[in-house]
């Protein structure tokens, strides 16, 4: 499963770091009426560490495609590939996310104006994931050709996205608490109000994850094509350790985002194992997602080619 390396990177940066943006945007989204110096002072930390992670990405898609020189004429191609809309939209993301840390930094312009382009910056975030998927939606593989493959990148984007805010805020809160700068009870709530949405958002997505897996397994299963069921073998059978690995270290990430947000709720201050708690909880759904990106890549069986 090492040959798609590159793309497994890019794929799973480019899909978290367009996922916290998303969160980030909705956190402004939904806290509209949140005061500037709280809301900045809150998710800010988050903010910068997003850039890294996208840029990594897409240095990890250019070694994929061999030189930036195919990169560039890739993007001659926009109306009509998925692959260019891809390129296209992830520099369209860099751009406007690297715009944006900017503004916050030096706090230019209102924060109105910044709130709006955080808000458009996640939607192109959105449009990078759906193309990202797309790319991937192959007639010619059945395995890929269905609706699971953009929401699988979508879960991807969501749980990733979110756990690595969460991470970003918590070990925010713990260093101002270790530098007798704490929050204030309004930063506070903001805080656990940002956990908690992310808490009930990735639950979601997990029973999402569980509900159409299944789901698509019976598709694989009953497929006219026989490249389908090669691809279900490949996933429930030469891989099946990893597939169950996936599930089981996604599940437990989740459950320590639970648990910390139920810790957060009875009162308990971020301090002691409670940083390092939301860290595992990113690490464990990390490396899960990233088994589940090199079984798709795996589990790619042509019309014709098993």
């Amino acid at each position: 499963m090492l040959h798609e390396m590159p793309l497994v990177i890019f794929t799973i940066f480019a899909s978290m770091s367009a996922g916290s943006f998303i969160v980030l945007g909705l956190v402004h989204v939904f806290g509209v009426r949140v005061p500037e110096k709280v809301m900045d002072k809150v998710t800010d930390p988050a903010l910068y560490a997003i850039g890294p992670l996208l840029v990594l990405g897409l240095g990890a898609s250019m070694f994929h495609l061999g030189s930036p020189l195919r990169a560039v004429n890739a993007i001659r191609h926009f109306p009509a590939s998925a692959l260019s809309r891809e390129i296209v939209f992830g520099i369209a993301f860099l751009g406007l996310g690297a715009a944006f840390a900017v503004l916050q930094w030096f706090k230019w312009f209102n924060h109105r104006l910044r709130q709006v382009l955080a808000i458009v910056t996640a939607a192109v975030g959105v449009l990078l994931v759906w193309t990202i998927s797309q790319v991937y939606s192959l007639r010619s593989v059945p395995a890929w050709a269905t609706a699971y493959t953009p929401l699988r990148f979508f879960i991807t984007a969501g749980l990733l996205g979110g756990l690595a805010v969460a991470a970003a805020v918590v070990i925010a809160s713990y260093v101002r608490t270790r530098r007798n700068v704490a929050y204030n009870e309004d930063e506070r709530g903001l805080v656990r109000r940002v956990l908690e949405g992310i808490a009930v958002g990735s639950v979601a997505l997990m029973g999402a994850k569980y509900v159409a897996q299944p789901a698509y397994f019976g598709y694989l299963a009953n497929h006219a094509d026989p490249s389908a069921q090669a691809s279900l073998s490949v996933l429930t059978d030469t891989y099946s350790g990893f597939s169950a690995a996936q599930n089981i270290l996604v599940f437990l990430g989740v459950m320590a985002m639970v648990v910390l947000l139920y810790r957060l709720a009875r009162g308990a201050e971020v301090k002691g194992l409670l940083p390092a708690l939301a860290v595992v909880a990113f690490a464990l759904v990390f490396v899960g997602e990233f088994f589940g990106r090199q079984l798709f890549y795996a589990s790619m069986v042509s019309s014709g080619g098993f």
